[in-house]
């Protein structure tokens, strides 16, 4: 499939999809005419990379874990690993954080339903 129609498949501007694909999150291929080219799978690829940017991972981070995942071309290092683990607490963290927001405003409704006589 060609840029634009990842782009619609996804949500991902054609923009962002030529950044991953410059980060090397993404590989295509190309048509005759130099379009790129994108696989079926790489809509599952965008979605994966926009989750993972969307809870704060770099993609730096992504692009050295990314080969071993998505092809088995290298295996990871021991550092690889532990910045893995690291983001993976970093995130049960924001987890953490989030479940005690959610906690503070429901008692910040009950109180407010209350008050307004609900």
């Amino acid at each position: 499939m060609r840029i634009g129609e990842l782009s619609r498949r996804t949500g991902a501007s054609e923009r962002a999809l030529r950044y991953y694909e410059k980060q090397g999150l993404l590989t295509t291929g190309r048509t005759a005419g130099g379009h790129r080219e994108y696989a079926e799978s790489d809509v599952d690829k965008v979605a994966l990379v926009q989750r993972l940017i969307g809870a704060g991972v770099p993609s730096a981070k992504m692009a050295e874990i990314f080969p071993c995942v998505f092809g088995g071309h290298s295996k990871p290092t021991v550092e690889v690993i532990a910045d893995l683990r690291q983001e993976r607490e970093r995130i049960n963290g924001m987890i953490d954080d989030l479940v005690a927001s959610r906690s503070i405003l429901e008692g910040m409704i009950a109180e407010a339903e209350v008050a307004a006589g609900s």
